[in-house]
């Protein structure tokens, strides 16, 4: 019997291991698998699934119930025309996936999540909980307005700090006799954000067989920084007379670096006037402030303070 029971036992091991090894030998070839589709199509699916953790269940759930307000969202548009709508959500990348309909739902789900909040701190009669009643809705209302295009302009800030490196990148391939395609699929592999989405998505409709002239311009249409505009329509001038896109970029890239310079110039000419300000109507007083109450300390309780004086007559 006692053999059967460590029989068992060493069977119920080895199984395991078995088992283990298995299983950490599928996890790391579903790991190459992944990493060759996004060599092959150019998308980072880890960080795509990632980002869809990130929204967060909230914000699903909230847009099952911004379809059923959407209508009423298109009509109460204050600040948010479709169009404007349509544009912030372009260039912002769209990170939690919504159509035009359901964020004009959102709002108004928002602005009732809002107004029940503050209802409820007035019954319950938390401080300032009357201005919350008017407040909530409203912040409710504009918050997904503000959180858009907060976005789209980070997304565009983003866009316009990677731009001079990758144009220097792509020019040297182009003049060691890459193809720009080639080129732009090797490069953006190696940079991470809104350029290598851009620029991915640009691939993507070149190989499905749209025009390069329209894939450009769907480049302008989804973003609206003047560097990237420049450059795309500088690549649209080349495509149309015949100038070499390596020399194009190149050349971008050097404006662009230039221009940055006398960006940081302008802010450091603009900082110095805010420091003297600070100088002359802060530290200044402070430090003055602070000598004459030493010297008053020392006059009253030094050794030839007034108070000695007095004692010694």
């Amino acid at each position: 019997m006692d053999a059967i029971i460590l029989l068992t036992i060493l069977l119920f091991w080895i199984t395991f291991v078995i088992a283990i090894s298995h299983v950490f030998t599928y996890l790391k070839e579903k790991r190459m698998l992944i990493d060759h589709i996004s060599d092959v199509t150019d998308v980072d699916v880890f960080e795509k699934k990632k980002r869809k953790k990130k929204s967060g269940s909230l914000i699903q759930k909230l847009t099952k119930y911004a379809d059923e307000f959407a209508d009423l969202g298109q009509r109460i548009n204050f600040f948010s025309e479709n169009q404007d709508v349509k544009d912030w959500l372009r260039k912002s990348g769209n990170k939690y996936e919504l159509s035009v309909e359901q964020f004009q739902g959102l709002k108004i789900v928002l602005l009732l999540i809002g107004f029940i909040s503050g209802f409820l701190a007035l019954v319950i009669g938390l401080p300032l909980s009357q201005y919350a009643l008017v407040l909530n809705p409203i912040i409710g209302f504009f918050l997904p307005i503000i959180i858009v295009r907060n976005q789209a302009k980070k997304r565009q800030d983003a866009l316009r700090h990677d731009l001079p490196d990758f144009l220097d990148t792509i020019s040297t391939s182009l003049q060691a006799g890459v193809s720009l395609d080639q080129a732009l699929r090797e490069v953006i592999r190696f940079f991470e954000g809104p350029l290598r989405e851009e620029f991915s998505r640009f691939n993507q409709e070149i190989d499905l067989g749209v025009q390069r002239e329209t894939a450009y311009r769907n480049l302008l249409e989804r973003n609206d920084n003047p560097e990237f505009q420049s450059l795309i329509k500088s690549l649209l001038q080349g495509l149309k007379l015949g100038v070499p896109i390596a020399t194009t970029f190149k050349v971008q890239a050097e404006d662009m670096r230039q221009f940055r310079e006398e960006q940081v110039k302008e802010l450091a000419a603009k900082a110095s006037p805010k420091v003297t300000l600070v100088t002359t109507f802060v530290v200044a007083p402070v430090s003055i402030l602070m000598i004459a109450g030493l010297m008053i300390l020392n006059m009253i309780y030094g050794e030839n303070s007034i108070l000695n004086l007095f004692k010694n007559l």
